[in-house]
């Protein structure tokens, strides 16, 4: 039987080792979760380090807030929950800034924002609207607001809402017939599908969708409020300074802020 000094003891070394990981983070480290399957936003490289669009304007806000970036690959839709279980800092994935996701995370002022599209095999019969999209199979990344949008828009006309966990999911069973079209954003869709060899013979379906949402943003946590103010401060003086435009120019040739 223990006695109450081991007892004490024993809870002592246990609220230690309990404790030691919430210390155990590089208070110079930001800790970013990053999906790298959707260029030219987030691309994974053979050699393992991560690049694109959203990689570059973090590295720069990193700098400016005296931070390093550390990025965490997971899956798009787990990302809101790794950041409330404070396994990431911040995220930084061409998250789209909608109400439903402000009601639980905040997100840093806007750092683009783009216009989302069907695409589908050229000449495919159906066209975007409930009634044209009918018994067609619509893929999108789970967690995703395209998700969302056709979820609430085509699903209940009859379309079926198929996600899959990575954009490449979505890709790879369009090219093989096992989807009718993809929903997705249009540059993603464009630079990372339509413009490759495998994207040949797909197209754009329709014009550009309105998602309802603000732009995209970096999420964070609400209680974050120190971090978010930083953040926002680099990413204002970004644009002020033109290093925002240096930097949308190695893979845009458009204005991709938005107004």
């Amino acid at each position: 039987m223990k006695t109450f000094p081991s007892l004490l003891a024993a809870a002592l070394i246990a609220a230690v080792t309990v404790a030691t990981p919430a210390f155990a983070k590089d208070a110079n480290v930001l800790r970013l979760g990053i999906d790298p399957t959707y260029p030219p936003m987030d691309v994974k490289m053979p050699d393992g380090h991560v690049t694109g669009f959203d990689v570059d304007l973090a590295d720069e806000i990193c700098r400016r807030i005296a931070m390093h970036c550390e990025w965490v690959e997971m899956e798009f839709s787990g990302m809101i929950p790794a950041l409330q279980a404070r396994k990431i800092d911040a995220i930084i994935s061409s998250m789209a800034i909608t109400e439903k996701r402000m009601q639980q995370i905040a997100f840093s002022t806007k750092l683009f924002q783009f216009k989302s599209r069907l695409i589908a095999k050229a000449g495919a019969p159906l066209t975007v609207s409930a009634e044209g999209l009918h018994g067609k199979r619509i893929g999108v990344q789970s967690g995703t607001q395209f998700e969302t949008y056709a979820q609430k828009n085509w699903q209940p006309g009859g379309a079926e809402v198929v996600a899959y966990q990575s954009q490449e999911g979505v890709f790879n069973d369009l090219m093989a017939g096992r989807l009718d079209a993809a929903l997705l954003g249009s540059v993603e869709a464009d630079s990372g599908f339509l413009k490759t060899p495998r994207g040949q013979g797909f197209g754009f379906v329709g014009g550009p969708l309105e998602m309802g949402d603000h732009g995209t943003g970096i999420g964070l946590r609400k209680d974050d409020v120190a971090l978010k103010a930083n953040i926002d401060r680099a990413i204002t003086s970004m644009r002020a300074d033109g290093i925002y435009q240096k930097i949308s120019r190695k893979y845009f040739d458009f204005d991709v802020y938005g107004n």
